[in-house]
């Protein structure tokens, strides 16, 4: 196939920024449908209490009060579906426990969700809601891990023993032992992955409506997939899937946190039922806080067995998974997907995984951008930077010794992967060419001479995505010769309109003006798989190259009837069906009019089912300078080499790297989810919760050096993820090495705050 000017590997600036830039962008807060009345919560003081609401008859007669929902009344809903629970070592499934649309009786984090409200106006729903006099008896929490497993803790779930929710493992454990007895050396580390708040631009806002003829469900609200809104909400209140339209306009960002069901959606539905008229609710960002699922948030210790050479022989690793309060809709199934990536891009013959979840009085802990796989880099490539400083080798050797070499592939890790393509060291060694690796002393003696502490870290890291179940794509021509594609992935700012509107140009050859893309209505596309695990490209991407490829040869079936020629003698070029090396052609919309022009030859379906994941992989190189007196960092340069096996964009490309990376240095340096003891959040606003910002990132170097994925159908790698998968070990490696060089500090947690690094070297001088 010839390359089009608008398809696989051209640097198109997205079409849909015009809108976006301009303002016309259309997001679920836009939407306010006549006759809107809106929706206030009720969420609860203590992370850990019984309560009874006394009032409810009073407050229901307030000016403007249309509606209250307390318990007692929506006790009939199905319990919120945990869509992963997994099975513990012994083989007996893990305790289900409930999560009621609103709290029954108990609460058990700060923000749980015990009432609604609804009225004419926002201030009288708030007033409302204020008003309800709600008797608290307040019990001991268990808030954090630690405090959680202490002997005689309190009882997140009086089912759950020991609040010990998931106890499972991945790997040999006998094989790992074995080699453990027969190691020359063994290195061990213990890691804190810090909780984070996913912070958005666009804060959840869900309206919902209900049609009493048709006796039908319509909710509008960001999502990263309405279709699984819809049929988790069909589960919720018992009816039918078809019963329930779910649309998701724009989406101001979503990192894994808008894939999930939220209380707020069924009882919104259950409010428009019972009035019959709109209801809606747009979360202030202090609800989000409090109540929307939060990330990472795991301890682990780490142990490898070594030869004498530096060889890895096995891995053992035993990890402590904060779940919260709640199961949220993937939480267990993330460290275990977390621990599929364990050994990372090393070849290391056996390993063994243990996962524990535990229940706390906090926020429900869920899949956050990279949803267990940067957890698993950072702890990998912590250990192995461990090993280079227990062992005398240097970040690069010790790596370099223990790198999967490309003749391997596929090559079957031991805890349960297969990998289809990579060359680590090749990307390693370009990234430290580029960061000038080799100057690096110099630098240092530099910022030394200053008073600073200067470091620089590596990390090479893998990721599984682009994976799972089949994914539809729906393409056709329309009367006026453009086209349109329906599909049931979910942009949330990534470019899917540009991305996929460019795989089909690849066989259309048509400008990206004239392709249109369709996401988030239930009614327009039948199913979809919503956007997550880094699939829509990979998969859904995948699944548009199918079905352009089945129009652009419907269409030369049409056209060599109108042109009078054989369709092997044709091409297509700039939106018309030609006879090749010759001006006789018909335009599409020609074609779209033709008698031989068929719904079934104008209207394709594509698909595609991976195989197995897609495994992108790279190098992240960070450089930073301390200052000893203060305790803060500076990251003074940051360079990324990847393996994305083929690129279909590089400035979408380029701008989803770029946005993982920065969040991964706010992981590294800034960000942290703080609870007291007793369970209150400390962090519950931007004037606590630091996020990055623009001088806390210098200017990225990023470049690919590709190795085609062999298991996809494009060839492409998952990309939308890496960017925070390389970046915290890298920083906090670099971190380490300055202080190591200084003060001989070997370990830091994230996140480094000042605070935390100035503390260090201080006890460090104190030694």
């Amino acid at each position: 196939m010839k390359p089009m000017k608008f398809g696989m590997g051209q640097a198109v600036r997205r079409v849909e920024d015009q809108r976006f830039i301009t303002g016309s962008g259309h997001y679920a807060t836009d939407y306010r449908p006549d006759g809107v009345t809106y929706a206030a919560f009720v969420r609860s003081p203590h992370a850990h209490a019984t309560f009874a609401i006394r009032n409810v008859e009073a407050v229901r007669a307030l000016k403007g009060v249309l509606l209250v929902l307390t318990p007692e009344d929506v006790a009939g809903l199905n319990p919120i579906p945990c869509q992963a629970i997994l099975k513990n070592s012994d083989g007996s499934s893990m305790v289900r426990t409930p999560y009621a649309a609103l709290a029954q009786g108990e609460v058990r984090h700060v923000g749980d969700t015990v009432a609604m409200v609804v009225a004419k106006s926002l201030a009288q729903a708030k007033d409302a809601a204020e008003a309800l006099e709600i008797d608290w008896k307040a019990m001991p929490a268990a808030v954090g891990i630690k405090a959680a497993m202490k002997k005689g803790a309190p009882a997140v779930w009086a089912e759950v023993t020991g609040n010990i929710a998931l106890d499972s493992h991945i790997g040999d454990k006998a094989k790992t032992d074995a080699a453990f007895a027969r190691a020359d050396r063994v290195v061990k580390l213990t890691i804190v992955n810090n909780r984070l708040v996913a912070n958005y631009m666009e804060p959840r806002v869900c309206t919902a409506e209900y049609d009493t003829a048709k006796k039908r469900y319509t909710l509008t609200l960001g999502s990263q997939g309405s279709h699984g809104i819809r049929d988790t909400l069909a589960k919720i209140l018992g009816e039918k899937s078809e019963n329930i339209r779910v649309v998701t306009p724009d989406v101001g960002g979503g990192f894994g946190n808008k894939a999930f069901m939220y209380r707020e959606y069924p009882l919104l539905a259950v409010a428009a039922r019972k009035l019959k008229k709109p209801v809606t609710w747009t979360q202030e960002r202090s609800e989000h806080f409090l109540t929307c699922a939060q990330g990472r948030d795991n301890i682990a210790t780490a142990e490898m067995a070594l030869s004498s050479s530096g060889r890895f022989l096995a891995m053992r690793v035993d990890l402590l998974a904060d779940f919260g309060a709640y199961l949220s809709q993937y939480a267990p199934y993330i460290p275990f997907l977390g621990g599929t990536m364990t050994t990372g891009v090393y070849d290391i013959p056996a390993a063994h995984f243990r996962v524990r979840g535990i229940y706390t009085h906090t926020v429900p802990v869920d899949a956050y951008r990279g949803a267990g796989r940067p957890e698993a880099a950072y702890l990998i490539e912590r250990l192995v930077d461990a090993i280079a400083l227990e062992t005398g080798r240097t970040p690069d050797r010790i790596r370099s010794i223990n790198y999967i070499r490309p003749g391997r592939m596929p090559y079957a890790t031991p805890v349960g992967r297969t990998y289809d393509s990579g060359d680590f060291e090749g990307v390693m060694r370009r990234a430290m060419e580029v960061s000038d690796w080799s100057g690096f002393r110099k630098r240092a003696a530099a910022s030394k001479k200053r008073g600073r502490l200067r470091g620089i870290g590596l990390a090479t890291y893998i990721e599984a995505c682009g994976g799972g179940g089949a994914e539809p794509a729906y393409v056709a021509l329309e009367k006026d010769g453009s086209i349109t594609i329906r599909i049931g992935s979910q942009s949330n700012g990534q470019g899917h309109e540009t991305a996929y509107a460019q795989l089909a140009s690849q066989h259309l050859d048509l400008p990206l003006s004239k392709i249109r893309v369709l996401q988030g209505d239930t009614n327009q596309t039948p199913t979809g798989s919503g956007t997550g695990g880094s699939r829509s490209i990979p998969v859904g991407g995948a699944a548009v190259d199918v079905a352009a490829a089945r129009l652009a040869e419907n269409l030369r079936k049409i056209a060599a009837d109108e042109l009078e020629s054989a369709p092997s003698d044709l091409e297509i070029a700039d939106g018309r069906v030609r006879v090749a090396g010759t001006d006789r052609a018909i335009d599409f919309a020609g074609i779209a009019r033709s008698r031989k022009a068929t719904a079934e030859l104008l209207n394709t379906t594509g698909s595609f089912a991976p195989p197995e994941a897609t495994y992108p992989n790279g190098t992240h190189v960070c450089e930073v300078e301390i200052d000893p007196d203060t305790g803060s960092t500076q990251v003074l340069s940051y360079v990324i080499v990847d393996d994305f096996g083929v690129t279909l964009n590089p400035l979408l490309l380029a701008g989803q790297v770029h946005g993982g990376t920065i969040q991964g240095i706010g992981q590294a340096l800034l960000e942290n989810t703080v609870f007291t003891p007793e369970g209150q959040l400390l962090t519950a606003s931007f004037m606590d919760y630091a996020m990055p910002r623009a001088a806390d990132v210098p200017s990225l170097h990023f470049e690919t050096r590709n190795v085609r994925c062999v298991t996809n159908s494009i060839g492409v790698k998952g990309a939308g993820e890496a960017g925070a998968i390389g970046s915290c070990p890298a920083v906090i490696n670099a971190v380490v090495d300055a202080l190591n060089r200084g003060f001989g500090i070997r370990h830091i947690d994230m996140p480094a705050t000042p605070e935390k690094v100035f503390a260090a070297i201080r006890s460090a001088k104190a030694r």
